[in-house]
């Protein structure tokens, strides 16, 4: 067991001041309100908080195709209507649509997992937490589900410059459809998700019997449920597999995408989970010490999503945190209990005793059929991406800099304590 675990946790007030539009359900404005019940909680005083760097496009294109960043890069909601064939291309449109600001949205979520996963390489922290991240449908040449870029796969590939294999898990309540296609044709990830399945649930993918292809196979795993699952069928099932999963494929280090729709009472989700049902699963896959990048996902209970991730930030530290909320900026979203915790659901649970114990064997039996830990030639490391330097002396003076540029130059105070806004106005969940 290794001494108290070192911690980085990363945020950038920018990322949760986008707006996807006023009918949209991904409210980024959740990530100013986690980030506020962490620092309420004193939470931030016991972490290295960081703020991400802008990931640069060509780090975007070493998994998404060069085309795809750059025209993410240039388009804008006044531009849309000018390239209907790229928008369609693309998926650009109602589920992901374009708005102010988008590209460096992208570049900071995807910036801070990359980051994360760079301290973690060069054994500067244990755990890495980027509560921005998590966008686990992006595919390769296409936004999906509310994701333009999957910063979880760009993660990914750093780890794997300095480990043989990584183990990808997934508690969304939707499948991580986008890391398993990424990674379904190699045994240097292997990728679990535990995801709603059926009735033509978004995205329709995550079958049991998708288990991988190539050199990938059987090293994706898929634990498809039924609505209504809670936390004593969950959180046993979670535990027999990813203990097992561990042990057999001795992963040197673990990215948990801790989607939050998976919790009861979630405006898209099915689950009957409690707060401390999904921060079970977090605190089982800390007591394996292991090197650990931890990202938000989904989430549309705006109120939800931030108790939970702060809750889990808590449980990352070892910190029991107080189930009465603390004064902050945001303290009447909490209302009217103002608790931190939030209990089970009531929709009825479909998930049989049978059909659990059947998705177990079949699982097992998968498991079974893996050569352990598979070996890997590791090659010279490479290096992080070089990032250009930019002389300000050398920049033309006479080019234009908006004002958005320009403020992006200057440090904010308000950052770490207070004043980030919402702009839903608050009416969004009328």
């Amino acid at each position: 067991m290794r001494s108290k675990d070192k911690i980085s946790y990363f945020y950038d007030g920018d990322v949760g001041s986008v707006y996807f539009g006023p009918n949209h359900p991904m409210k980024p404005h959740r990530l100013c309100m986690t980030h506020h019940l962490v620092l309420a909680y004193g939470l931030h005083s016991k972490m290295e908080v960081y703020r991400p760097h802008k990931a640069y496009p060509v780090e975007l294109a070493q998994f998404h195709s060069a085309d795809y960043v750059e025209f993410l890069n240039r388009i804008t909601p006044e531009t849309q209507n000018l390239f209907p064939s790229e928008m369609a291309r693309y998926n650009l449109g109602e589920d992901c649509p374009v708005f102010d600001n988008l590209f460096e949205f992208c570049q900071i979520y995807a910036g801070g997992t990359i980051d994360a996963a760079r301290r973690l390489n060069n054994k500067l922290c244990d755990i890495a937490i980027n509560w921005a991240g998590g966008l686990h449908h992006a595919k390769k040449c296409a936004a999906s589900g509310f994701c333009y870029i999957n910063d979880l796969v760009l993660g990914i590939l750093e780890l794997l410059k300095y480990h043989p294999r990584v183990l990808y898990i997934d508690i969304d309540v939707h499948h991580g459809d986008g890391v398993e296609e990424a990674f379904y044709f190699t045994d240097r990830v292997m990728t679990v998700s535990f995801h709603k399945y059926g009735d033509k649930f978004f995205p329709g993918t995550g079958d049991m019997k998708d288990t991988g292809e190539r050199d990938g196979r059987f090293y994706s795993i898929n634990v498809p449920l039924k609505d209504g699952i809670d936390d004593g069928s969950f959180t046993r099932l979670f535990k027999t597999i990813i203990s097992k999963v561990v042990e057999t494929y001795l992963p040197g280090a673990i990215v948990l995408q801790c989607g939050a729709d998976s919790l009861a009472g979630d405006r898209l989700g099915c689950f009957n989970l409690s707060i401390d049902g999904h921060a079970e699963c977090v605190r089982f896959v800390k007591k394996f010490n292991l090197p650990l990048l931890v990202t938000g996902g989904g989430g549309y209970t705006k109120e939800n999503v931030a108790r939970c991730w702060a809750l889990e930030t808590g449980v990352l530290l070892d910190t029991e945190l107080p189930n009465e909320i603390p004064d902050n900026d945001y303290i009447k979203y909490f209302a009217p209990d103002y608790s931190l915790k939030l209990p089970g659901g009531h929709i009825e649970n479909l998930n049989s005793k049978s059909y659990i114990g059947t998705i177990k064997m079949q699982v097992m039996e998968n498991l079974r059929c893996l050569q352990h830990a598979p070996s890997v030639q590791m090659q010279e490391v490479p290096p992080d991406f070089y990032i250009p330097d930019f002389d300000e002396d050398e920049q033309n003076p006479d080019e234009r800099v908006n004002q958005h540029t320009q403020d992006k130059h200057i440090q904010r105070d308000d950052e770490y304590y207070e004043g980030d806004h919402d702009n839903d106005n608050h009416t969004d969940d009328a």
